[in-house]
Order: structure tokens, then C-alpha cells, then sequence
């Protein structure tokens, strides 16, 4: 970051930004999880990370996310929001609520999977309808299957904040395939 003045605006000194803060992201082998999911359906392997049998993927610690409820075609999940996830002009980065609506569409078309099949985005549209800030408290995401698939599914997403409002809502397509043994 450039500290150059700009011309006729005041530039502010490191010092008067007070304590640096920080926040420790800890995580277990993501290959633990694969291996555990690839000898389980999707339903199956989502209700065992969600029950602590198989540790939680790492993006799931640095959002600060977790599994609340599983069910065939529909999960839910609960995210923590602090300032540790604010953009330049204060609020929550809008690629948080993103990679929320990409994880629930995701896992609900998992659910709908059987042993050795996966499945990866192909199309996001994500539609932000309120700004999110650590006075929202913590957001619910919640995803459906609209379509499942063999080739090709179709999910939908929206996150809740804490009152209930809905922040954003999203639409997903997703390829299916088979997973290499």
C-alpha cells in the first residue's frame, strides 16, 4: 500500500491505527475429509463432518463456518462475522456471503450423491440484497437442490442474518462426476 500523499488529502500515520489484530486459523489434513467422504455417500460424509466423525474442510475454519443441519437435497450452515472479514468501506467482503452460497448450493447437491460421485461449480449467480456487518450477527446459509442430476444439478442459496433478513440469495449449476478411486 502506497503511503504517497494525495494532494490536498491527509495521510494517516501507522501509528495512529491503533493494535494490529489478529486471528488464528487452525485446521486438520483436508485429505483426512476426502478420504472419509469418498467411502461414504454425500449424505453420509456431510452428517459425519457435521457430527465431528470427520474433521471439517479448512475453508469451513477460515470463514469461520459450520454444518448446522443436513437432509437429503438441503443443508444449512452457520457463519461467525467479524471485522477480521470487512472490505475498505467497513462491511463484510460480499465474497464471504459468495463463498457461503457456493458452499451450501455445493453440499446440497452432495447430499443427492451417491459413493464415488462429486461434483464442482460451474455457474454462480449470487444476487446481495443488504449489507452485512458484525452487528448482523451470525449468518445462516441455507441450499437446495432445485434439480438433481447425473450429469448436470441445479441448487439455489440465500443467507439469513441473525433477525432473519435475507442478505442474498443465489442460483447454481453444478457438474457431477465421477471420482477418481
Amino acid at each position: 500500500m502506497s503511503t504517497d500523499a494525495v494532494p490536498g488529502s491527509p495521510v494517516a500515520a501507522p501509528g495512529s491505527w491503533g493494535e494490529p489484530r489478529t486471528r488464528t486459523v487452525r485446521w486438520h489434513d483436508p485429505m483426512v475429509t476426502a478420504a472419509g467422504g469418498r467411502e461414504r455417500s454425500g449424505l453420509e460424509a456431510l452428517r459425519a463432518v457435521r457430527d465431528g466423525l470427520l474433521p471439517p474442510p479448512p475453508i469451513a475454519a477460515l470463514v469461520q463456518m459450520d454444518v448446522a443441519v443436513v437432509e437429503e437435497g438441503r443443508v444449512e450452515f452457520r457463519c461467525a462475522v467479524d471485522e477480521s472479514v470487512y472490505n475498505p468501506i467497513g462491511v463484510v467482503h460480499g465474497g464471504l456471503v459468495c463463498t457461503l452460497l457456493d458452499s451450501v448450493a455445493g453440499c446440497a447437491v452432495h447430499t443427492t450423491l451417491p459413493h464415488g460421485v462429486g461434483y464442482t461449480s460451474i455457474e454462480l449467480k449470487v444476487t446481495y440484497l443488504r449489507a452485512v456487518t458484525q452487528a448482523s450477527g451470525p449468518l445462516t446459509a441455507v441450499g437446495r437442490v432445485v434439480k438433481p442430476g447425473r450429469r448436470v444439478a441445479f441448487a439455489e442459496g440465500e443467507v439469513l442474518d441473525a433477525a432473519g433478513r435475507q442478505v442474498a440469495t443465489a442460483s447454481s449449476s453444478l457438474l457431477v462426476f465421477p471420482l477418481p478411486a
